[in-house]
């Protein structure tokens, strides 16, 4: 299989987007995060026995009543670019006591990267 070599400018582009994730977690504010995502993303993942599952708003929304993450910590961990697809594994830690650990699928439309989907696991 041919290797083939990803612009370094999609890594900034794919990181510089998940930075609007990030500012809305730290904010509290789930419209920061919008830029970040299409507009019919979804997002999976289980609370407790609980899953929570469905349209990205629903992330928004628990973000807005969760309040501001002020002393989260999350880092970018793995980016791996093929083509117009991308996945990125991002942990956070201390979002308002919480730590998760965030995967993110991504599509670029239209010379631009946005995420489809997000499925997260929230630690114990």
């Amino acid at each position: 299989m041919p290797n083939t070599a990803i612009s370094i400018d999609d890594y900034e582009a794919i990181s510089k987007l998940i930075q609007h994730y990030i500012d809305g977690a730290v904010a509290g504010r789930g419209e920061l995060m919008k830029p970040a995502f299409h507009q019919d993303a979804t997002i999976y993942g289980y609370v407790g026995p609980d899953l929570f599952a469905g349209p990205i708003q629903g992330l928004y929304d628990w973000n807005d009543e969760n309040g501001p993450a002020k002393e989260m910590q999350s880092k970018i961990t793995h980016i791996d670019v093929v083509g117009t697809a991308a996945s990125v594994r991002l942990e956070s830690d201390n979002w308002t006591g919480h730590r998760f650990t965030d995967f993110f699928n991504l599509l670029k439309i239209d010379g631009k990267w946005q995420v489809m989907n997000k499925v997260f696991h929230l630690h114990d």
